[in-house]
C-alpha cells in the first residue's frame, strides 16, 4: 500500500515537472520567474551558511600572523629570532596594519604571505595598499610610507581582500624592546594562547536575534516565489480535471510544477552564490572584507538547503491549493470565498511571546539565554506577521469606499486577490518588524557597551605619544608648523620612587614649561628651575611621603623581571613648591611632581616620554593625515590618537557591523524579489490591462491603479510590522533587564527604508507596465 502510494506521488510529481518544461512559453516563463525568486533566496541562504566559516577563516588568519602578544617571557637573541615592531597607522579612518621586521639570523621566521624579508628602506604591501599608494588619493599616505615597494603580501598573510597592510625592513630595533608591547622578539608567528573570552549573554542574545531577523524574510520570499504564476497555473489544471484526474492528483501535479521551479531555482541559487562569492571578494562593506575562499558553506548546511527548499515548494503549493476548487470547467477562485479566520493566526505571535516570557528579567547575571526558546519565539512572532497580514488586508479592503476610477480599479483588484497582495508585502513587513525590534534592542543596551570619554575635546582633539629619547621641543615645533594645527601643548612624563629597585612609594612626574604645567595644576608662581608637589590628585597616596625636602628619590626605578632601568638619583629640593591639581586635557587630576625643564637631571632626559596635545581646525581637509605625517617624520613609533566623545565595546561594534552588512544583503534580496513579484503580477494581468486600454481607459489611470494596489497593502503591512516590532523589541529589552525606551526616530527610519524599497521597485516596474498597456496584448494563439 505504501509502495503504491509512493509510486503515485512520484508519478504525479514527475508529470507536473514535465508540464512545467513542456507548457510552451508560458510554462517556461513561470519556471524562470520561480527559479529567479527561489535562486535569490537560496543564494542568500548559502552566503549566510558560509558566514561561520568566513569568520573562522578570518580568525585563523589573524592568529596565524600574530607577532606581538604582550607576553612577559623575553626571548634571547638567536639565529632563529626576529624583532618585530608595530608601526601601524590610520589613513582616512581606515586602519593600515604595519610591521617593521629585523631578522637576527638565517632561521628567522617569515610572516605568512611573505616570500623574503624586505631590506631597510623597502617594504612589501597588500594589493589593496599598493593600489591606494599608486592612486592620486594616496598622496598623503605615500609621504608617510616612502619606502620602495618590492613585493606583495599573498592571501595567507591577510584577513581580507581589501585589507591595508605592509611589512617594512628595519634595523637597530633591539634597544627598543622594553616590554611595552611596541617592539618584541619572536621565534615564530602565531598566537600561542588564542583568545577564549566568553561573550556577554546579552551580546549572544543579540547575535541569535540578528540571524533570525535576517533569515526569516529569506524564507518568506522563497515561500512566495514558489507561488509565482499561481492563478494561470490553476486555470491550466482545470484541463486535467476534464481528462479525468481527481482533485488530489491535480494538486500533486501542481506541486510537481512548483518542484521543477524550485529545483531550477537551486541551480540559479548556486550560480548567484558563486557570483556573489566573487563579488564579495572585491568589495568592502563597513571596513569588512573577505576572500572568496572564505565563503564555503559547510556541506551539512548546503545539503539542508538543497533538501528543504524543494520540500518547502511542494508543501507550500499543497497548502495554497486547499482553498482552491479546481473543476473541469474552471477554477473557483474569483468567487467570494469564506472569510479568513483570525483565531489561529493569533496563536503564532502569542506562542512566540509564551516562549520568550520565561526569560523576561534574566539579564546578563543569570547565564546564557535558552537558544531554542529565543529562536523559536522570535520566529513565531515574525511568521505571525505573514499570518495576520492577509486577514488585515482582506478586512480593510472590504470596507474601502468609492473613489476615482484608479482607486476603484485598485480596490476591486485587492478585494478579489487580497492574498496575492499580502504575499508580495509579507517579506518587507517581516524585515521591517525584525529591524525595529533589533534597533530597539541595540539602542537600549548601547549605553552598557559605550563609555563616555573623559577627554576634554574643547582643549585638544589629538594626543601624540613621543617615544623615549626623542627631543620634545623640536617635535612640538614641527606640530606647530603642521597645516591645520591651531594649538600645541607638550609635556614629558615619567616615574620615580623611593628606592632604586622595587620602590615602596612611587608616583609620576610631569616635565613641561610653565604654560603647559598650568594645564594640569594651579601654580603659585612659576619660573624655569621650579619643582612642584601636587595635591588633590585622583589616586595620590604617596606624594606626601615622597615630597620631603632633602630626600633622595630615583627617576625610572627598576622592577623585578623587567630590564634594568636608569635609576637616576634626584634629591627633593628645599624650595619645593606646592601646587593644586586641576582637571587636565584627559579629564584626570594628575598627581606626583611637576618639573620645569631645567629642574630635571640631564641623565633623566632620555627616560621620560613626551605627550603632545593638539587642537586642530576640523575644516581643513585631511588635517588628521597631516598630523599623522608629522608624527611619522618625528618617529615611526609616534602614535597619534584621535580623541572621541565615547569608547565602544569591540564585540558590540563588530555585532552591529555584522547587522548592517547582513541587512544590506537582505534589503537587496527584498528589492529584487519584490521586483520579480511585481513583474509576475503584471504578466498575469497582461490581457486585462490590454482590454482596458482597448476600451479607452487612460494609461495614467491604470498606472495610478497599480500604484494604489501596491500602496494600500504596504501601508497595512508597515503598520502591522511596527506593532509586532515594537512588541518584540519591548520583550527583548525586558529579557536583558534594560529600561524600555522607544527611539521613534529609528523606528520611523526603518519604516521609511521599507517604504523606500517598495517605491523604488514600483518605479522600476513602470516601464514594463507601460509596454503591457497596449491593445495588441489581446492577441493570442
Amino acid at each position: 500500500m505504501k509502495a503504491r502510494w509512493a509510486r503515485q506521488w512520484a508519478r504525479d510529481l514527475a508529470m507536473g515537472t514535465r508540464f512545467a518544461f513542456t507548457g510552451g512559453r508560458e510554462g517556461w516563463g513561470r519556471v524562470l520567474l520561480t527559479a529567479v525568486g527561489v535562486g535569490l533566496g537560496v543564494a542568500l541562504l548559502l552566503l549566510t551558511a558560509a558566514i561561520p566559516s568566513a569568520l573562522t577563516a578570518r580568525h585563523d588568519r589573524e592568529n596565524a600572523r600574530t607577532d606581538i602578544t604582550f607576553s612577559d617571557v623575553r626571548k634571547p637573541k638567536a639565529d632563529n629570532t626576529l624583532i618585530v615592531a608595530n608601526v601601524s597607522t590610520t589613513f582616512r579612518e581606515k586602519n593600515v596594519r604595519g610591521r617593521e621586521l629585523e631578522p637576527e639570523g638565517p632561521g628567522a621566521p617569515l610572516p605568512p604571505g611573505v616570500e623574503k624579508f624586505p631590506a631597510p628602506g623597502e617594504m612589501v604591501v597588500s594589493a589593496a595598499l599598493d593600489e591606494l599608494l599608486k592612486s592620486d588619493s594616496g598622496k598623503l599616505l605615500r609621504e608617510r610610507l616612502p619606502m620602495r615597494t618590492v613585493g606583495t603580501i599573498a592571501e595567507p598573510g591577510l584577513i581580507g581582500s581589501a585589507e591595508l597592510a605592509f611589512y617594512m625592513g628595519g634595523e637597530g630595533l633591539a634597544p627598543r624592546i622594553d616590554g611595552s608591547g611596541r617592539v618584541t622578539r619572536i621565534d615564530r608567528f602565531g598566537n600561542p594562547q588564542p583568545s577564549s573570552d566568553a561573550m556577554d549573554p546579552v551580546l549572544i542574545l543579540m547575535v541569535l536575534v540578528m540571524f533570525v531577523v535576517l533569515l526569516t524574510p529569506v524564507g518568506v520570499f522563497i515561500a512566495a516565489a514558489v507561488r509565482f504564476g499561481g492563478e494561470r497555473r490553476d486555470r491550466r489544471l482545470a484541463a486535467l480535471r476534464l481528462v479525468g484526474s481527481d482533485s488530489r492528483m491535480t494538486r500533486r501535479i501542481a506541486a510537481g510544477e512548483a518542484l521543477a521551479g524550485a529545483v531550477v531555482g537551486l541551480g540559479f541559487g548556486m550560480v548567484f552564490f558563486l557570483i556573489g562569492r566573487e563579488i564579495a571578494g572585491s568589495v568592502e562593506v563597513l571596513d569588512v572584507s573577505v576572500f572568496p575562499s572564505y565563503l564555503n558553506p559547510s556541506p551539512a548546511l548546503a545539503a539542508l538547503v538543497a533538501l528543504v527548499v524543494p520540500a518547502a515548494a511542494v508543501l507550500v503549493t499543497l497548502l495554497a491549493l486547499r482553498g482552491v476548487v479546481i473543476e473541469p470547467l474552471g477554477v473557483v477562485r474569483s468567487a467570494r470565498s469564506a472569510r479568513r479566520r483570525l483565531w489561529w493566526r493569533l496563536l503564532l505571535p502569542l506562542g512566540g511571546l509564551a516562549m520568550l516570557y520565561p526569560m523576561i528579567g534574566q539579564g546578563r547575571e543569570n547565564g546564557d539565554f535558552n537558544q531554542y526558546l529565543v529562536i523559536g519565539g522570535v520566529i513565531l512572532l515574525l511568521v505571525g506577521v505573514t499570518a495576520l497580514l492577509p486577514w488585515i488586508v482582506e478586512a480593510v479592503v472590504a470596507r474601502l469606499g468609492s473613489g476615482g476610477v484608479a482607486w476603484q480599479l485598485a480596490v476591486r483588484r485587492l478585494q478579489l486577490s487580497s492574498g496575492a497582495a499580502a504575499r508580495m508585502v509579507n517579506g518587507i513587513a517581516v524585515a521591517v518588524a525584525g529591524a525595529i525590534a533589533l534597533q530597539m534592542l541595540f539602542a537600549g543596551v548601547e549605553s552598557d557597551y559605550t563609555e563616555a570619554s573623559k577627554n576634554d575635546l574643547t582643549r585638544a582633539q589629538i594626543q601624540v605619544s613621543v617615544p623615549n629619547g626623542v627631543p620634545l621641543d623640536p617635535a612640538a615645533e614641527k606640530f606647530e608648523r603642521t597645516k591645520g594645527v591651531t594649538r600645541v601643548s607638550a609635556s614629558s612624563e615619567g616615574y620615580l620612587g623611593d628606592l632604586r629597585k622595587d620602590p615602596e612609594f612611587s608616583n609620576g612626574i610631569t616635565v613641561a614649561d610653565c604654560a603647559s604645567l598650568r594645564e594640569v595644576a594651579t601654580l603659585p608662581s612659576c619660573h624655569d628651575g621650579d619643582v612642584f608637589a601636587v595635591k588633590g590628585a585622583d589616586y595620590d597616596t604617596d606624594t606626601e611621603e615622597l615630597a620631603k625636602p632633602g630626600k633622595t628619590l630615583y627617576i625610572d626605578p627598576s622592577f623585578t623581571d623587567l630590564p634594568r632601568s636608569q635609576e637616576v638619583a634626584w634629591t627633593v629640593p628645599q624650595d619645593l613648591k606646592q601646587a593644586k591639581a586641576v582637571e587636565d586635557q584627559t579629564g584626570s587630576y594628575r598627581g606626583g611632581f611637576l618639573f620645569t625643564p631645567s629642574a630635571l637631571p640631564a641623565k633623566a632626559a632620555p627616560v621620560v616620554y613626551g605627550q603632545i596635545y593638539l587642537s586642530v581646525d576640523e575644516s581643513v581637509p585631511d588635517v588628521n593625515e597631516y598630523v599623522r605625517n608629522t608624527a611619522t617624520s618625528i618617529s615611526r613609533f609616534s602614535n597619534p590618537f584621535l580623541w572621541s566623545s565615547s569608547d565602544q565595546s569591540e564585540q558590540y561594534t563588530s555585532i552591529r557591523t555584522g547587522l548592517f552588512v547582513g541587512a544590506t544583503c537582505v534589503l537587496f534580496l527584498i528589492g529584487a524579489s519584490l521586483l520579480v513579484s511585481q513583474l509576475e503580477q503584471l504578466r498575469e494581468r497582461k490581457k486585462l490591462l490590454s482590454a482596458l486600454v482597448a476600451f479607452g481607459t487612460r494609461r495614467r489611470t491604470l498606472s495610478l491603479s497599480v500604484l494604489w494596489q501596491t500602496a494600500i497593502p504596504i501601508a497595512l503591512g508597515l503598520a502591522l510590522a511596527s506593532a509586532v516590532g515594537l512588541t518584540l523589541g519591548t520583550v527583548l529589552l525586558k529579557m536583558s533587564t534594560t529600561p524600555v525606551r522607544v527611539d521613534w526616530a529609528s523606528v520611523l527610519s526603518m519604516i521609511g527604508i521599507g517604504a523606500g524599497v517598495v517605491v523604488l521597485v514600483t518605479l522600476l516596474s513602470l516601464p514594463p507596465l507601460l509596454r503591457l498597456m497596449r491593445a495588441d496584448g489581446l492577441r493570442t494563439e
